[in-house]
């Protein structure tokens, strides 16, 4: 078979389905007054950079040595880091369970790639990889393609739409959100959902996704679904317009689904949708990003990571303040909140204006900063994304969409990149509720009182997470940020994973 026969065939009666349900969900409101229109929402992937243009992966010292001082991490040094080793040797590796990863496009060369990353950091293979013959029990790979898949293309070169449109920046995404969630969990199921416009196009952008995510859930085709995408709560035409979006986060617990999103790479800024040709416009004060505010989502942030790059899988978690980059070298602790004042990126954290604090974000751990009873806080939980500690990640794209992508000024090509951004997190995260999905035998649904309920007891707290207690979100001058501090804090929530300890745990409570 072809890569493209391999690619669509575990999913073509699905996708055929999907398209007649979305046209007739759009037939239905035909009449009705016309909607405000929906800003901007973006791929939170930050920083990227091309290490290595061939299939071997880059060693730690090559990214060392790159031009940003980075930390690469594999799959297994990220194991050590969050004590994910213990699980998959036990067997708890998301089998029989699937992740959806929704993003805008897809990319043509995705079960290409997914085949590379996995022969390079031998994870196992799924059905509907490239070069792979599928066996019974297997494992798969499939994509639901939402009213077709435009190929991937640079925008035009006198293009004056914001960027959001270029299809190869988005294959970037879907590689990073692939290969993370597969890398966390080796043995669930993979399903790629994607539709064929940028969130850039008002109602035909972000509503269109969250219906694709609403036949998800209904059609049961996921236990867990990642938002590697967000736009500023301020940014919506009006409140209601925010939240007529959300009917797709309302049945997922009852369908047993848990939907994690990223919570954003400005920091405690955001931007209103970007005009056309011009530049966008920051929103007074700090503010945060939906669909992460939403209390029916875990919202993932990010922090940055100092822990040895060059540990295998067993080694545990092993601090590393010698090498690059700075950040790791200026701090005692292995583990910090992600902000970056020079680059102005950071982990977005904050309260939300659109929701009230829920009731599980009544009762924090000990010395946690307060939630006013008027306002959502978030993250709930995070995982590594400063790009300068951030994951391999390979993708490869056809000519035409190699030049569109560029790297600190240069074009980027066929190869091995190291990414950051919340976009890192969300994924990672998903995979491992996968894994906890596994060990309850079926989908947690909504696991965010679960996750502040073991935090509340101190002994479970101290087990389960690494609290995070350095560093801020306040990365945009005019913008007031947050600091991280003991338990609960507007920067990196409840803290990381300690994975071996955690899953269990959240199944049990769940």
């Amino acid at each position: 078979m072809s890569r493209r026969q391999v690619r669509l065939a575990p999913v073509f009666i699905v996708v055929a389905a999907a398209a007649m349900w979305l046209l007739a969900a759009a037939s239905s409101s035909q009449g009705r007054p016309s909607a405000p229109p929906v800003p901007l929402a973006m791929p939170y992937v930050s920083q990227f950079t091309q290490i290595s243009k061939s299939e071997t992966p880059p060693t730690p010292q090559q990214c060392y040595a790159a031009t940003s001082k980075r930390r690469c991490f594999s799959p297994q040094s990220l194991y050590a880091a969050y004590n994910i080793t213990p699980l998959h040797d036990a067997g708890f590796t998301g089998k029989g369970r699937t992740i959806a990863v929704v993003d805008s496009y897809g990319s043509d060369t995705m079960a290409h790639d997914l085949h590379v990353f996995n022969n390079a950091f031998g994870l196992a293979h799924l059905c509907g990889e490239e070069g792979v013959t599928c066996r019974p029990g297997m494992p798969t790979y499939s994509e639901l393609s939402l009213q077709g898949s435009p190929a991937t293309k640079a925008p035009p070169s006198k293009s004056q739409g914001t960027g959001q449109e270029d299809k190869s920046a988005w294959a970037l995404e879907v590689a990073l959100d692939v290969e993370m969630a597969h890398a966390m969990a080796p043995e669930a199921n993979i399903l790629l959902v994607h539709t064929p416009t940028a969130e850039t196009l008002g109602v035909q952008g972000l509503p269109q996704m969250m219906a694709a995510e609403k036949y998800v859930v209904e059609h049961h085709l996921a236990d867990v679904i990642s938002q590697s995408f967000g736009t500023a709560e301020g940014a919506f035409g009006s409140k209601q317009s925010l939240l007529n979006l959300r009917d797709a986060f309302k049945e997922a617990d009852a369908n047993g689904v848990t939907i994690v999103a990223s919570t954003g790479d400005t920091g405690s800024a955001n931007d209103k949708k970007t005009p056309v040709g011009k530049g966008g416009t920051t929103l007074d004060g700090a503010t945060v990003g939906w669909p992460a505010s939403d209390p029916l989502v875990t919202a993932v942030g990010g922090t940055s990571l100092c822990t040895s790059a060059e540990v295998g899988r067993d080694a545990g978690r092993v601090a590393d303040h010698v090498n690059p980059p700075a950040v790791c070298q200026s701090t005692t602790q292995d583990e910090v909140a992600w902000g970056d004042v020079a680059r102005g990126i950071g982990t977005g954290g904050g309260f939300s204006d659109v929701f009230a604090r829920p009731s599980w974000q009544s009762i924090l751990p000990a010395g946690s900063t307060p939630i006013p009873a008027d306002h959502r806080g978030l993250p709930d939980i995070s995982m590594h994304a400063n790009p300068l500690t951030g994951a391999l990640v390979y993708v490869s794209l056809p000519p035409d969409g190699l030049s569109g992508m560029n790297c600190g000024g240069t074009p980027c090509s066929t190869g091995w990149y190291d990414i950051g951004g919340t976009s890192l997190s969300s994924p990672e995260w998903a995979g491992l509720v996968a894994i906890a999905a596994q060990i309850k035998g079926h989908g947690l649904g909504l696991i965010n009182d679960n996750l502040y309920q073991l935090a509340a007891d101190p002994t479970t707290y101290a087990a389960d997470f690494h609290d995070i207690t350095e560093g801020s979100n306040a990365v945009v001058a005019g913008v007031p940020g947050f600091s991280a501090g003991t338990g609960w804090d507007p920067t990196t929530g409840l803290g990381t994973p300690n994975a071996a300890n955690l899953l269990p745990d959240l199944a049990a409570t769940s």
